[in-house]
């Protein structure tokens, strides 16, 4: 018997030696919620570990949305003086098409060693039904969550004010605990302006017949600067939810349920009609509003040399930012000095409000009255549909003390006209002996200058040789000869821009023409007809850098924005010498 027994002690012993070592055994694997699902539900996939590890790293999700994730959690406990202990990493997927989709494995590092988890594969079905009407909390967040978009009008004349207001409408019976911006629209074809909303209060409010909460998001004025159908891209937010659950906690409170939704304010279009080309005055600059029309001058009487301001003012509600004012016309005797522009404007919900002015600096040389004649200012105001045009009154500059003007002295002559006076003869004869002297003999020949002129042969041959060393250095200074004819190139072709400085319109198409001539010169091809992309490609293959190549296609990116956003003098100036620069390397490069 005693025997036995010692036989029995070493099995005994390796048993439990066994079972320490699959107590110690690490392990990693993947766990998922279901393997079939329709697109329209959601899967939850957890990453278990028995030890803890270090650098995780998860699968791509091809395939799949992330909706939540990572979110951690540990659990630790001792039963009967054995410890467990447990590490999981979740995420709430949602499918992004249907078929079966493979889950790769995910990795960490756990004592300095490298565990995987096997791939798991998903079949994801098109969407299905909830039986017996049950909802889960995602039909609960998709019917108590709505994004709008609210524009004020549907059919506005071109450059007139339309908003946009988003509103976030939420149930009460939800609540939102965070919301991020997926895609912000881009409107297109429109002169936009966002209108900060500083404090987003919760307000009531009814959205199809029942009662919400709603908070203001975001609000823009638009001006649509194309007439026909226009689109308004819609504004996307990825919204966490807590949505109310049927459990409660140990103090019999209700317990909630998180996920996120998607939200969408859809896509809008908007009618844009034409201005009329009916009753249109020759002088309309754009003006569409309601506005007032003054031109006032600082002084009716001065002195010549001193100087007054005649101010040209549009006060109103319309498209202030987007017309250009009319040029005053002055008389060619007074000395005018470029207007100087004022802007102050607003912008609200109903448009712009405020008012822009010119005012030139006028000097007149000579004394006399120079009217100012009338200068007509036209709009085209949405409400009644028609045009308007306002004129001022005609304005007398009295010059008081001054030169008087060279047309008036050759008017009259005889003002300036000088008596002569005789003698009491009334013929003198000429002198017939003059009362000559002698000044003295003056060679050239062994004078100062002579000598001077002796010797400036011999002192030009070292100035001759200077000079042949420099240009000599000059050509043989191969890189900035390259500069040199670079710089001389981008003047060229730029020309036209820098003279339109100023005006933004014929810069930026002068700008967009001296950079497809440039490389329609340079390349022996016609790019007008080719697409940014197709241009980019193209400097890819002649070598440019990409530095270059970028600039290049900024500007003619801006060229292309400048047609439906304002752009300041600096703006112009920024791009003229950014163009100027990309000329010049790329000269180099190709």
């Amino acid at each position: 018997m005693l025997k036995r027994n010692i036989l029995l002690f070493p099995l005994l012993f390796l048993a439990f030696i066994s079972s320490a070592q699959d107590t110690d055994a690490v392990t990693f694997e993947m766990l998922v919620s279901k393997e079939k699902l329709g697109i329209n539900e959601r899967l939850r996939v957890d990453f278990s570990m028995n030890k803890d590890g270090d650098d995780f790293n998860p699968p791509d999700f091809s395939g799949f949305r992330v909706l939540m994730g990572p979110s951690q959690s540990i659990s630790s406990s001792w039963v009967n003086g054995v410890r467990s202990y447990s590490k999981t990493y979740s995420y709430t997927l949602a499918p992004t098409k249907q078929g079966k989709i493979n889950i790769r494995q995910a990795s960490i590092t756990i004592d300095g060693k490298v565990y995987k988890s096997l791939a798991k594969q998903i079949e994801v079905t098109a969407a299905v039904d909830r039986p017996n009407g049950q909802k889960t909390v995602d039909d609960v967040a998709d019917e108590s969550l709505h994004l709008v978009a609210e524009v004020s009008k549907s059919n506005p004349y071109m450059n007139e004010a339309v908003s946009v207001v988003y509103k976030l409408y939420v149930s009460p019976s939800i609540s939102v605990s965070n919301y991020r911006p997926l895609d912000n629209p881009k409107y297109n074809n429109f002169w936009s302006q966002d209108i900060p909303v500083s404090v987003r209060n919760a307000k009531n409010g009814t959205y199809k017949g029942k009662q919400y909460r709603y908070v203001i998001l975001k609000r823009v004025v638009l001006y649509p600067q194309k007439s026909g159908k226009l689109e308004i891209e819609p504004l996307s937010l990825d919204v966490t939810v807590d949505v109310p659950t049927n459990k409660r906690d140990f103090f019999g409170g209700r317990i909630y349920s998180q996920t996120n939704k998607t939200v969408s304010a859809g896509r809008r279009i908007i009618n844009v009609k034409a201005l009329p080309s009916e009753g249109k005055p020759a002088d309309f600059g754009g003006a569409v509003g309601n506005f007032d029309f003054a031109v006032t001058s600082s002084k009716n009487s001065l002195n010549a040399s001193e100087s007054l301001q005649l101010k040209l003012e549009v006060n109103g509600k319309g498209n202030l930012k987007l017309f250009q004012l009319p040029e005053a016309t002055l008389p060619s005797s007074l000395e005018v000095y470029e207007p100087e522009f004022d802007e102050k404007v607003r912008t609200t919900l109903s448009g712009m409000q405020g008012k822009v002015s010119n005012s030139y600096t006028i000097v007149p040389s000579f004394r006399g009255k120079y009217p100012i004649q009338p200068i007509s200012f036209s709009y085209f105001d949405p409400k009644i549909e028609q045009y308007k045009t306002l004129s001022s009154d005609e304005i007398l500059i009295n010059v008081l003390e001054g030169p008087t003007s060279a047309s008036s002295t050759t008017s009259s002559p005889s003002r300036n006209k000088q008596n002569v006076i005789t003698t009491g003869d009334k013929f003198n004869f000429i002198k017939l002996k003059p009362n000559l002297s002698t000044i003295g003999t003056n060679y050239f020949l062994g004078s100062t200058c002579f000598y001077l002129w002796l010797l400036l042969p011999l002192l030009l041959i070292p100035i001759a040789i200077l000079f042949g060393k420099k240009r000599d250095a000059i050509a043989s200074d191969v890189a900035g000869n390259k500069v040199r004819r670079a710089n001389k190139l981008a003047r060229k072709y730029l020309s036209a821009a820098k003279k339109s400085l100023g005006n933004k319109e014929a810069f930026y198409i002068a700008l967009e023409k001296g950079l497809h001539n440039y490389l329609k010169a340079k390349l022996k091809i016609e790019t007008s007809e080719f697409s940014k992309d197709k241009i980019a490609t193209l400097l890819i293959e002649k070598q440019a850098d990409d530095t270059t190549k970028d600039g290049f296609i900024a500007l003619l990116k801006n060229c292309e924005m400048a047609r439906y956003s304002p752009f300041s003098d600096v703006q112009m100036q920024q791009d003229y010498d950014k163009a100027s620069e990309v000329i010049s390397y790329l000269d180099k490069q190709l």
